[in-house]
């Protein structure tokens, strides 16, 4: 069975709302799911999972969350070498240059992102929340 972590930041339930369909898609096709809030999570617990799934709204001026996401995301950099993962998450403006951005950091780390990263304007919608748990089903 395939261990899958869905970790993520969320300021207003947008992206919790995302984790939540990106759990249900993975644990749809079979995985051990687990759904860690960012401040829970550690560099050291990546190793316990085949997969990761990392959610974060875009912030301020198209960026990570500053507070927990990004020092959380920053220490676990150095050990996505070769790890699974996929990326997904809500923004309210701008045109998605947080997660262009974030992809490139994860290329440059060695990450194999698995498929397109999952984006969507406010509230999810149907479509959004679809496509979530199409994310969590491509991690298994």
């Amino acid at each position: 069975m395939s261990k899958v972590a869905v970790v993520y930041w969320s300021g207003t339930g947008n992206t919790e709302a995302m984790a939540m369909a990106v759990a249900e898609g993975a644990k749809g096709k079979g995985a051990e799911v687990s759904v860690v809030p960012a401040a829970e999570f550690s560099p050291e617990q990546i190793g316990a999972y085949d997969a990761i799934a990392f959610g974060c709204p875009s912030m301020g001026s198209e960026q990570l969350e500053e507070s927990e996401f990004e020092p959380m995301f920053t220490a676990c950099e150095g050990r996505l070498s070769g790890k699974s993962i996929v990326l997904f998450g809500s923004y309210g403006w701008g045109d998605g240059e947080w997660m262009r951005s974030w992809e490139c950091r994860c290329n440059d780390d060695g990450a194999n992102l698995i498929c397109d990263s999952v984006i969507c304007n406010e509230t999810p919608d149907d479509e959004a929340l679809s496509a979530c748990r199409e994310l969590g089903a491509a991690l298994v």
